[in-house]
């Protein structure tokens, strides 16, 4: 049976982004996001996978778009995919799990360090159908990696229009609600860790478990 949103997991308001306009380039908006809230991913669910990583995240919407950006810092650093739809999760990777409303099926939006995404769509983690390259194209990202004292941190901006949803047919966010998490992992560093925003109660890594999904709530 489907979890419904009446959870113990964690909530989130999700702001309408004004001072954004559509026509903006990545770097306005990504200043912008830099000084909205940020909320940190806390939880590392599972003891043997010890987290390397300090990671936060903001998210806003606007007329026609999602914005999302994670801020992350890292001792090691990796970024082997450059492919539409290849495993981004091997590499330094920050992922946004979405359903809306009371869906059983849920979107997968994944992205390593210079911005290649993976995503998809479906009820669990076997039955998922990808996002075609021509839905992906559209969406906008913007990513700075920078080191220093010994460790990297990057930035990831992106811009995901709502056509990025292709399983619906959203013209706004305005009063919807979703079930959502936000992750970091790396299952191919040396170190591979998984953390979470809203904690994952399972005995191996498994994000694609929607019954431990926080809400978001756009206001």
């Amino acid at each position: 049976m489907m979890k419904e949103f009446t959870t113990n997991q964690k909530q989130l308001r999700v702001g309408f982004q004004r001072v954004i306009n559509e026509s903006d380039d990545l770097n306005a908006i990504a200043n912008i996001l830099r000084n909205a809230e940020k909320h940190p991913l806390s939880f590392a669910p599972w003891p043997g996978y010890t987290a390397s990583a300090d990671v936060a995240f903001s998210i806003a919407y606007g007329d026609k778009n999602l914005y999302l950006q994670y801020v992350v810092k890292e001792s090691i650093v990796r970024a082997a995919t450059g492919k539409i739809n290849g495993p981004v999760y091997e590499d330094s990777c920050v992922e946004f799990f979405i359903r809306f409303d009371n869906d059983k099926a849920y979107y997968n939006f994944e992205f390593n360090c210079i911005g290649t995404v993976l995503a998809g769509f479906g009820p669990d983690r076997n039955n998922r159908e990808l996002l075609s390259e021509h839905v992906l194209q559209n969406l906008r990202c913007h990513t700075v990696l920078q080191k220093e004292n010994g460790a990297i941190n990057w930035t990831l901006t992106v811009v995901l229009p709502f056509e990025a949803f292709a399983f619906h047919s959203l013209s706004s966010l305005h009063g919807k609600q979703g079930g959502a998490n936000f992750y970091k992992c790396g299952d191919a560093l040396p170190q591979p860790h998984y953390l979470a925003w809203s904690n994952i109660e399972s005995e191996s890594p498994n994000f694609h478990l929607p019954e431990f999904f926080g809400t978001l709530l756009f206001e």
